[in-house]
């Protein structure tokens, strides 16, 4: 048994956070493919598991029992702790790497996502809604753009679980529409994110959720 099963599918970004964190900490850990596309996050069974019905779900086994964590922002806070990598060095580091984690959840990755559903897998490309989403999340690129322009990394220097947050679906710029070299400062840095040692695209570290 490894030390910690991923709940997880390969198109979702949010599981995509938690497996590069896994594997760029050397973890024991395996993927549980989970079936997104075919409902299984609705099913009761995944429920039980976590009753917020989304991916990922972190379960590492501990001597003193299992330990069940879900939502990516927290399971990404919990691994830099137990492995003592891609964490904070002070204070003022801590509350920086909270805060664009926090902005990830709320703007970058919650629109980007969205309009990634919406325009890449279900096609409502014309849909007003996908539309307004989809500027949305341009807006939260712009942000991070103009914040990585003349930086290596988002929150200290060298790489932290905000960055592992936020690049968590910029990976995929065709299916999320977006053209990197409007995003020159984006592009460098996710230059920089795959040059890790032991970085690994999503579609490496987790099946399919189809």
């Amino acid at each position: 048994m490894a030390e910690f099963d991923l709940h997880c599918f390969a198109e979702s970004g949010n599981s995509y956070k938690a497996a590069l964190m896994l594997q760029l900490s050397g973890a024991d850990w395996q993927p549980v493919g989970v079936e997104f596309f075919k409902g299984a996050t609705r099913s009761p069974e995944y429920r039980e598991l976590n009753i917020m019905g989304e991916a990922p779900v972190l379960i590492h086994h501990r001597a003193d029992g299992d330990f069940t964590l879900s939502q990516s922002g927290a399971i990404l806070i919990y691994l830099a702790r137990h492995f003592s990598k891609f964490g904070h060095k002070s204070e003022s580091e801590e509350f920086e790497i909270l805060r664009w984690v926090l902005f990830d959840n709320h703007k970058l990755t919650s629109y980007t996502a969205t309009e990634r559903f919406m325009r890449h897998f279900q096609k409502k490309v014309d849909d007003p809604a996908a539309q307004f989403i989809y500027a949305r999340a341009q807006g939260a690129w712009k942000v991070l753009e103009a914040h990585l322009a003349g930086r290596d990394w988002v929150a200290a220097d060298r790489p932290t679980i905000a960055d592992f947050s936020l690049c968590g679906y910029l990976f995929w710029p065709e299916q999320i529409e977006m053209d990197q070299a409007e995003f020159p400062a984006i592009a460098a840095w996710l230059g920089r994110l795959r040059a890790l040692p032991g970085w690994a695209a999503p579609e490496e570290l987790m099946p399919s959720g189809m």
